[in-house]
């Protein structure tokens, strides 16, 4: 009988922009590695309400596609509660983005099979600053045998 690992690890970065999409399976492939789970489950999740976590393919046109797409759904200064001092102490202005990130997701879970992250052909782990540049921290469990 084999015993249930579980390992958890975080790695921080640093956006760039107040708007950027980064292919981050790298980085989660090798906390996977090193953990050494051949079978199991893997589970991201970013520790801030203004980013997100996605799985999709990582493309210079279809990126572009998906930030114009949060941009239309999800204005900017749009009249937002959040950014109203009558109704929130936040001083960023920053409501669309807490918005955006809720649409897209703050988590991604994906299977680990044969020692390898079970994402199809074209897919990645994507994550998506959506209030930067700042640093981030994501977190990574990872359990299985």
């Amino acid at each position: 009988m084999q015993t249930l690992k579980v390992v958890r690890k975080t790695f921080t970065m640093l956006s760039e922009k107040r708007t950027q999409v980064l292919d981050i399976t790298k980085q989660i492939r090798d906390l996977m590695l090193a953990a050494d789970i051949k079978e199991g489950i893997l589970l991201a999740n970013s520790l801030h309400t203004t980013c997100a976590l996605f799985v999709n393919e990582f493309q210079g046109a279809l990126v572009e596609d998906l930030k114009a797409m949060v941009d239309r759904l999800v204005p900017d200064h749009a009249g937002y509660r959040h950014d109203d001092p009558r109704y929130s102490d936040c001083e960023r202005g920053n409501a669309s983005s807490h918005l955006r990130a809720a649409l897209l997701g703050r988590s991604v879970a994906v299977g680990i099979s044969g020692g390898e992250l079970a994402l199809g052909r074209f897919q990645s782990i994507l994550f998506a600053e959506l209030d930067g540049p700042r640093p981030r921290t994501i977190d990574i469990q990872i359990m299985g045998v």
